[in-house]
């Protein structure tokens, strides 16, 4: 109950100005009942960011599972679009930048590294084994992080009028898929490599 209760007050807005005089207020005891438990507010922080990343790892096991069987694509979109959601549900971009304090920010990057990025990474390179990417997993996998976080802080959906959901759609599809649209379908490597500069091509422009 003590848990569920900070949970609501911290994650609500302005939850760094929580006090433990405000939880107790909340659930109607005193501090010194709350600190039988918890010896502070650090301790209370803790246990709720525990079982907040205990609900995201199940939904990104099921989103997981759920995808299991279908294309390598949407495997990796449909991870993506949990992994978004739910760490947009708990605000861990704000608190893994600012809010709270030193440890408790560091356990918050620990925690999303563990359950979304590595996930990542090792989808990404199960692609690679497949022959299914154009690019280096390791470069997928730092533009989807880079990605990702930069998201989780934007203020887009509020200045393009859209759903944090819609937002976080489009730029998986984009990480994934590209935002260009050829003019030309169908293009293939040869005929890329064939428009674009080389280092030699480089070199004999600047030359005498």
């Amino acid at each position: 109950m003590i848990v569920e209760a900070a949970g609501r007050l911290f994650f609500a807005p302005g939850c760094a100005r929580v006090s433990m005089d405000d939880l107790a207020r909340e659930l109607g005891m005193s501090k010194k009942t709350i600190y039988r438990h918890f010896p502070d507010k650090r301790s209370l922080l803790a246990a709720v960011l525990d079982r907040q990343f205990a609900t995201v790892e199940r939904t990104l096991v099921t989103a997981a599972d759920d995808a299991e069987a279908q294309p390598f694509g949407v495997r990796v979109q449909r991870f993506l679009i949990a992994a978004g959601t739910e760490l947009w549900r708990i605000g861990a971009a704000q608190l893994a930048t600012g809010r709270g304090d030193a440890m408790l920010r560091q356990y918050v990057e620990q925690r999303v590294d563990a359950l979304v990025y590595r996930r990542v990474d090792e989808l990404f390179r199960e692609g690679h084994r497949q022959g299914l990417l154009a690019a280096p997993p390791e470069l997928l996998s730092e533009i989807t992080r880079g990605a990702l976080e930069r998201l989780l802080t934007s203020q887009l959906p509020r200045e393009l009028d859209w759903t944090a959901a819609d937002l976080l759609r489009a730029t998986v599809d984009t990480v994934l898929y590209g935002a260009i649209r050829s003019a030309h379908p169908g293009i293939d490597d040869e005929q890329l490599r064939a428009v674009m500069p080389t280092a030699r091509d480089d070199e004999q422009e600047v030359g005498p």
